[in-house]
């Protein structure tokens, strides 16, 4: 192929937008003709609770980049961001925001491993993060209810969060313009701490042991620490270094389920079905799930058809005179 004659404007890579949305594979016509009763094995929320937990954090002399020129000031702040830090090269950088919960119960205990260490299971996001609780439902199993269970929770927060700061500057030349300056801010460990109140059902009635899962996310607000630009950033003269006091908020969602596994029937239009990306080359590409082959996906086979039939015209009451070999 010669890629000399291929002008830069022939070449598509597929890309409109700075941003995108997603494809499920998933159609429906609207009608219910095509809905078909699907059993599925998930896991069901029993009980929940939320809890919104805030914490803030004073920092002081915080260096910023990139440097301003010299004899510059900041004039105006138009604008201030904050958001997580996370490293994806490793995840185990000390440097990424965590939220790391710790749950004691009471009224009832995590199933353990014999070693002191409780058993985890697999949850819905695919990792082993959820504990089997046991608890004795005896009492409230006679009155058709659930099991109160209490708990305390601490929630300890380290790492760093990514503050941005968009400036209006004026250099020496009298001219102004528009800068963001970017900090990697270290948080000092903060640990705080919960009550809450949870229901479990029998650990009798079930062949599964309820379970408990926690998750959080955590996000953080930030400003100038008296809200002022004089008191709270220093530029240095000679080097343009700027060095900023800030308060940072870091706000917490903290969600407690009980889980239990159950199997219950949906309301399905099939598998879903993606459009593939054309090939150059293969013609056909193998199927990525089973077909549906249980009795109420198959097709009836058609009745028997006789070979011949006799209308009430053509009934013989004397048979003697049938050749019986003329019927096939």
């Amino acid at each position: 192929m010669n890629c000399s004659n291929i002008k830069p404007e022939s070449i598509s890579l597929g890309v409109t937008d700075r941003c995108c949305v997603g494809n499920a594979g998933c159609e429906w016509d609207g009608t219910l003709r095509n809905v078909k009763v699907e059993p599925i094995f998930v896991q069901k929320v029993f009980d929940a609770t939320l809890v919104n937990l805030q914490a803030l954090s004073t920092v002081n002399n915080v260096r910023f980049t990139p440097k301003l020129g010299r004899n510059a000031r900041i004039i105006k702040i138009s604008n201030i961001r904050c958001k997580k830090f996370f490293n994806p090269e490793n995840i185990n950088d000390p440097r990424n925001l965590l939220v790391e919960p710790e749950t004691m119960l009471s009224g009832g205990r995590f199933v353990k491993d014999g070693k002191g260490s409780p058993i985890e299971v697999v949850g819905p996001n695919g990792f082993r993060s959820e504990k089997i609780i046991f608890a004795d439902t005896s009492e409230c199993d006679k009155e058709g209810k659930g099991t109160p269970v209490f708990g305390t929770q601490k929630v300890r927060i380290s790492g760093n969060v990514i503050v941005e700061i968009d400036a209006i500057i004026q250099t020496s030349g009298s001219r102004r313009r528009t800068i963001t300056l970017t900090a990697n801010v270290p948080i000092s460990p903060v640990e705080l701490t919960n009550f809450f109140e949870l229901c479990i059902p029998s650990i009798y009635n079930s062949a599964f042991f309820p379970r408990f899962a926690e998750f959080c996310n955590i996000l953080c607000e930030t400003r100038l620490a008296t809200n002022s630009i004089s008191r709270d950033i220093n530029i240095n003269p000679e080097t343009g270094e700027i060095s900023i006091d800030l308060i940072i908020a870091i706000c917490i969602s903290c969600e407690k389920k009980i889980i239990v596994p159950v199997q219950i029937c949906v309301l399905s239009t099939g598998y879903p079905e993606l459009s593939p990306e054309i090939s150059p080359i293969c013609t056909t590409f193998p199927s990525l799930f089973p077909k549906q082959i249980d009795e109420d996906s198959i097709e009836p086979r058609p009745p028997c058809k006789p070979k011949f039939s006799l209308d009430a015209d053509d009934f013989i009451e004397d048979t003697e005179d049938i050749d019986f070999k003329t019927f096939d």
